[in-house]
């Protein structure tokens, strides 16, 4: 058994850091919780603020002079007059994949809607196809140099889902790259299961075929995927034309049952009870809403579901209405902001544009923005305790900005600012752009 002195002695040996010379902290601190209503509105801004770190953990934070006092030992980050915030939070991606679909941004053009090129074998299906033919390994190096560039815009936690697979090995496949992915990477990576992203073409022409697919979700590939600990989350994507609210309560409740938490693409394009069900279900988070009802606003502030809009995508697609992030904040609704980064609809790796456009589409203020792409990120992925703001006793995940103010972080449009992003108190490469 070792000894206090020991353990003392082991505590006194990590390594110690103070980032200094930054022009503003942006802690981002208070309860291990998402923030609803005005609280997502309310920030610690440390002028001339400092952080201290010791191994993998925040040990303190605050005034510059009083942190260079109490860890002068310790060595010194120069954050350059930039800002300081939480390293940003990625809740809802698609990252694994394999070629573009850049046709379909022109067949929208020509005014095809999302769902007619679905039944004309794109959408989802194209992405099926590709990954179905690829291997493991060409799938990793793609995603490598994908989540290298989104870490790249100060980025330290990602969600990932599969669900380009659509078959028991394909899915499973996916969610293996993710697992590398989690090995070797510094960032931190957190894996959903979605198996049921569309009802594959094979399985469309009856019912009994669709119902044979909705079996094999159930009592083969959940679990499989719970066997192998290959996914933290579960989603469906709920919505008229891909699944009926019977068919994924059915999914996720047995999902709940293997000990997988739960998600759900809810009323993106049409409102149909998926913010409702999301609530009854009592999920981690609803993810889209941009047709949501004011009954699902309510059923999900109900039960403190986390909200994630995702407005790049609703802007890609070329649709005229965003979610209703005012009338959720007013609810009491916490709001998380996200990528939903894919090949089909929202083919960007930056959530600092997402930023932007939370604030000039869903017209949040610089502060909710931050915020919900910090702490409610977190939440949305039930890491609040652990990542999504400035406090001792929290992961040293910390991102440096070259900018003057927090306002600006959301104001560059599409600009890349991040200067240096550290994940466990560990240095990340941000400035590894040889991607494609």
């Amino acid at each position: 058994m070792s000894s206090p002195e020991g353990a003392a002695g082991a505590a006194r040996a990590e390594r110690e850091l103070v980032f200094v010379n930054a022009r503003q902290v942006v802690t981002c601190a208070g309860p291990p919780t998402a923030r609803r209503g005005a609280e997502m509105s309310v920030f610690q801004v440390i002028e001339d603020g400092a952080v201290a770190v010791r191994g993998e953990r925040i040990a303190a934070v605050g005034p510059r002079r009083d942190l260079e006092q109490r860890f002068r030992n310790a060595e010194r980050v120069d954050c350059a007059s930039g800002i300081v915030t939480p390293a940003l939070v990625d809740s809802h991606t698609h990252a694994i994949f394999g070629a573009p679909r850049a046709n379909e941004h022109e067949m929208r053009a020509a005014g095809l809607d999302y769902m007619e090129i679905a039944r004309r074998g794109g959408g989802i299906h194209s992405s099926v196809r590709d990954v179905r033919g690829r291997t493991e390994s060409d799938l990793l190096q793609l995603a490598r140099k994908r989540v290298r560039r989104l870490s790249s815009f100060g980025v330290g936690t990602i969600e990932m889902k599969s669900g380009y697979g659509l078959t028991l090995e394909d899915e499973l496949k996916m969610l293996r790259v993710i697992r590398a992915l989690q090995a070797e990477l510094p960032v931190r990576i957190v894996a959903t299961f979605l198996g049921a992203h569309e009802i594959p073409l094979e399985h469309r022409h009856s019912s009994a075929a669709r119902r044979e697919y909705v079996d094999a979700l159930v009592h083969e590939m959940i679990p499989r995927v719970t066997q192998e600990r290959l996914a933290t989350f579960a989603d469906v994507f709920c919505e008229p034309g891909v699944y009926t609210i019977d068919e994924s309560r059915e999914v996720l409740t047995a999902a709940r049952a293997a000990g997988l938490r739960l998600k759900l693409h809810a009323d993106e394009l049409t409102s149909a009870g998926g913010a409702e069900l999301a609530a009854e279900l009592e999920a981690t988070s609803a993810d889209h809403l941009a047709a949501v009802s004011d009954e699902g606003i309510k059923a999900l502030a109900s039960v403190g579901t986390v909200a994630t809009l995702l407005p790049s995508t609703m802007l890609f697609l070329g649709k005229p209405g965003q979610a209703p992030a005012r009338r959720m904040i007013a609810a009491g609704l916490p709001i998380a902001l996200a990528t939903d980064f894919n090949p089909g609809t929202s083919p960007t790796v930056s959530l600092p544009l997402v930023l932007t456009l939370g604030v000039s589409q869903l017209r949040l203020t610089a502060a909710e923005a931050i915020v919900a792409a910090t702490i409610n990120g977190a939440a949305a992925l039930d890491l609040a305790h652990e990542v999504g703001q400035l406090a001792p006793g929290y992961s040293a995940d910390i991102a440096i900005f070259d900018v003057g103010d927090f306002k600006e972080l959301p104001y560059w449009l599409g600009a890349r600012t991040c200067r240096a992003l550290w994940t466990r108190g560990k240095a990340c490469d941000v400035h590894d752009l040889d991607v494609t």
